[in-house]
């Protein structure tokens, strides 16, 4: 059993451990409109609002107070961040807070892991720890193998991302003796996957007997500026018929769910075919939860071929976009070979 210092535990408040410093002091989030608790909701706000609106990763926990205090504080701010998105009710909303929460996480993480050295056991098993306590999954550290760890076969597949993208499919990893094996790299991006599906469920899961009135104000604005900030997408086409494919990914999009990258190029590409404007464009991506103004900008640019050997991509082809898994097939594809056909068909 590993045992977490006060200041890993500040950096883990969603850790059983952690969380056992708020519950002994019998904290409710039915106290929040307690004005003692202001500047922890002020805190947990301005978190929500960096995410959301502004995709950045700027909170820092404030460590000029006891440790113990830290870490009931740092606990409190998750708990009120969680029933705040919760307030607010709109899945991308979720989606996006609980990505980026997670890529925090997951930055203490990485520092634990490179601070160490591999000799280091506390830190190295930090990990085993989370995994064990959270995910329900055994990872091992291969002694053998510099910063590589393993992970049954059995578990590893219990686990969503093994079937998301292809590179975590089963036949394109390492195995040996019925394990699976994953670098640190790997194993860090696991353990942000496994946390972002499960801050996302806490949330579900969060069912105060009332609502403190200043999360009720607080959710209400923070829901009023973002369907200010995101209306409803738009058709992209000429026409009123749009490709499956394409409206597969709109949905997406509006539901807050991050896309792949072969996902990524089809709509960038027929957003281009479709003479959409370069804000046009960039105010369609920037509702994914991961959205970068300088790397999309550059992207869409490339694809254009106005970067790079200024070769400009074609929209993909129904067979390529078949072997990415993103074809969604009905009766208006009949006859077409790439969606960029679409434009050319008449209303119904």
């Amino acid at each position: 059993m590993v045992k977490f210092g006060s200041k890993d535990l500040a950096r883990y408040p969603f850790l059983r451990e952690a969380l056992s410093y708020v519950t002994k002091n019998e904290f409710k989030l039915e106290d929040l409109d307690n004005p003692d608790y202001f500047h922890l909701v002020d805190r947990a706000k301005k978190k929500i609002e960096q995410y959301v609106f502004e995709g950045k990763l700027g909170y820092q926990i404030d460590y000029n107070k006891t440790h113990e205090i830290i870490v009931q504080e740092e606990v409190i701010i998750f708990l009120i961040s969680l029933l705040l998105i919760k307030s607010v009710s709109i899945d991308s909303v979720t989606k996006k807070f609980a990505l980026l929460e997670s890529m925090r996480f997951e930055k203490y993480l990485v520092g634990d892991l490179d601070s160490s050295n591999h000799d280091d056991g506390k830190i190295k098993l930090i990990l085993y720890e989370i995994f064990k306590d959270l995910f329900k999954t055994t990872i091992y550290l291969e002694v053998n193998i510099y910063n590589f760890y393993k992970i049954k076969i059995d578990d590893y597949l219990d686990h969503p991302i093994a079937f998301q993208e292809r590179e975590w499919n089963l036949v394109n990893r390492t195995l040996n003796k019925g394990f699976v094996y994953l670098d640190s790299n790997e194993i860090v991006r696991l353990f942000r996957n496994e946390l972002y599906l499960l801050i996302i469920d806490r949330i579900k899961r969060m069912n105060p007997k009332k609502v403190p009135e200043v999360i009720v104000t607080i959710s209400n604005s923070i829901k009023n500026r973002w369907e200010k900030m995101y209306p409803p997408i738009r058709p992209s086409g000429h026409h009123d018929i749009t490709p499956p494919c394409i409206q597969h990914i709109y949905d997406q999009i509006k539901n807050g769910e991050n896309l792949s990258h072969p996902a990524r190029v089809l709509l960038g590409t027929f957003l281009i075919y479709s003479n959409k404007s370069m804000e046009e464009m960039l105010d369609m991506f920037k509702r994914l939860p991961d959205f970068n103004e300088k790397i999309t900008r550059y992207q869409l640019e490339h694809l254009a071929g106005k970067r790079g050997n200024t070769k400009q991509y074609f929209v993909p082809s129904c067979e390529k976009i078949k072997l990415n898994n993103l074809c969604f097939e009905t009766e208006v594809c009949k006859g077409i070979s790439n969606p960029a056909q679409f434009f050319y068909r008449k209303k119904f």
